[in-house]
């Protein structure tokens, strides 16, 4: 469902222009110069930005850059941003179609998939950010080692995702299916600290890219 256009939008998108990249495609290849960062990881469909923020402060020694289509929720994640000080931390305002317009061969260590649209129904199986249209996509821009960390409540999307990260090429592991039992593990996103405290299976698997790109 989409989103309700937030009040004076343009006005708090325009406040956050120090975090938000308008010319991503400039940065291809040359994201890490200049900067004193070490490895550069991606997360696709960061919403409001709990995840982003949280493991941006944890990992402070990595650029991240959140890729979100939605402005109405990105607005909200990039205020988080400012008002957590990070340094380590930039928007685009992008889909992730897009991805290899503005990242070079190897150039990214590891996609965060976190929580995305299952898109139930063959029909709509190409638009997953786990099938092969976007496999595809991520091994173009990760470098050799480099990993796909995917997290879902949706079961069939999971089994879908972990049947098609090996055809891809990827190896997989981390594979579990109740991420949060014993007891919970790692950052939440906002959609998954809901699900775990309804007592929702939350699924999650590391896919490992072993190709050469770079």
């Amino acid at each position: 469902m989409r989103m309700r256009k937030k009040k004076n939008l343009e006005t708090r998108t325009q406040n956050c222009a120090p975090i938000l990249i308008q010319d991503p495609a400039e940065l291809r290849g040359k994201w890490l110069s200049q900067r004193e960062e070490r490895e550069l990881y991606l997360e696709i469909g960061c919403g409001k930005g709990k995840f982003t923020i949280e493991t941006a402060g944890i990992q402070s020694d990595v650029l991240h850059v959140a890729v979100e289509k939605e402005r109405n929720a990105m607005v909200i994640a990039m205020e988080r941003a400012l008002d957590a000080e990070l340094t380590n931390l930039l928007f685009i305002d992008i889909d992730a179609r897009h991805l290899t317009e503005l990242f070079a061969p190897g150039e990214v260590a590891r996609i965060y998939i976190n929580f995305p649209d299952p898109w139930p129904g063959e029909r709509h199986a190409k638009r997953r950010l786990t099938s092969p249209l976007f496999l595809d996509l991520y091994k173009q821009i990760l470098k050799s080692g480099g990993e796909i960390h995917f997290k879902t409540d949706n079961r069939p999307l999971f089994d879908y995702s972990i049947k098609q990260f090996p055809l891809q090429g990827f190896l997989l592991d981390e594979v579990t299916t109740d991420l949060h039992t014993p007891a919970p593990c790692g950052v939440m996103t906002n959609y998954e600290q809901k699900f775990h405290e309804q007592g929702v299976p939350i699924c999650r698997c590391v896919a490992r890219w072993e190709g050469d790109n770079a």
